[in-house]
């Protein structure tokens, strides 16, 4: 799987590393050594992913996810994504556990903590660029259901979308496997192990927090009160589920008010 790549490090030779082992993949590549200018390319080239050094001069990479993640419009060559969507893995130095999840709770869909093996990295990749590729390389129709619902809430893996009560919803790589896994069985509770093996893998890097984070962060966009959750439900003391609510004034346009963008 061929993509173009955005290297955002301010350590030129780091950068320099990663972009030979992504070419050596066959992936194009493209270097910014500060956050203004990873802004700028992402809006210009349109990236298939965007690998993000949290420690960078004039915008740092926290910065730069929350504008891409408030920013839907689509680059300005060809059609786009739009950047609310674009697979970020974010690379940093801190270690501290909510450090990394304040990058997860702003948009990332994973993160790497340096020093990191560039085996490690090339994986990461590969695994973001799989999943935000999904439909080409889903089997037929017949064999997996293309489209997911839950209430009003509808998944469509063939297109990669998710729509509540008619309405499109933004959700990153990492959200939109979280959801689809759950919504391929409503009902079912799903153990936070269980649901992060779904979004990474066996991965031993990850924390089953960023469960939690992706979570809180899908309750703001498929909630009418993200407080009082009615489809992404907590189990106390298992995990989560995702029950078949729909709102009774939703068909009246209750949802609009809720979601602004």
């Amino acid at each position: 799987m061929c993509a173009f790549v955005l290297v955002a490090e301010d350590d030129e030779k780091q950068a320099d590393l990663i972009r030979r082992y992504l070419e050596r993949e066959g992936h194009t590549v493209g270097v910014a050594h500060d956050g203004r200018t990873a802004l700028e390319r992402v809006r210009l080239h349109d990236p298939d992913l965007l690998i993000l050094d949290v420690m960078m001069p004039e915008i740092d990479g926290l910065g730069v996810t929350r504008v891409l993640r408030s920013d839907p419009a689509p680059g300005t060559q060809g059609p786009g994504r739009g950047t609310g969507t674009l697979p970020i893995l974010m690379l940093t130095a801190r270690s501290t556990e909510d450090d990394l999840l304040l990058g997860l709770d702003l948009g990332a869909d994973d993160y790497l903590t340096k020093p990191y093996s560039p085996r490690e990295l090339m994986a990461r990749v590969r695994t973001l660029l799989r999943r935000a590729s999904g439909a080409a390389h889903r089997p037929p129709p017949e064999a997996d259901p293309m489209v997911l619902r839950a209430g009003g809430l509808v998944v469509d893996a063939l297109r990669h979308e998710v729509t509540v009560d008619g309405q499109r919803v933004e959700c990153t790589p990492g959200e939109f496997e979280l959801l689809a896994a759950m919504a391929a069985e409503p009902e079912r509770v799903f153990t936070r192990p269980q649901l992060l093996d779904r979004i990474h893998g066996s991965s031993g890097y990850i924390s089953v927090r960023t469960v939690d984070v992706h979570v809180l962060n899908l309750r703001k966009k498929i909630e009418d009160n993200p407080r009082t959750p009615q489809r992404l439900v907590t189990v106390f003391g298992v995990g989560y589920k995702l029950v078949a609510y729909r709102d009774p004034g939703a068909a009246a346009g209750g949802a609009a008010g809720r979601r602004g963008a």
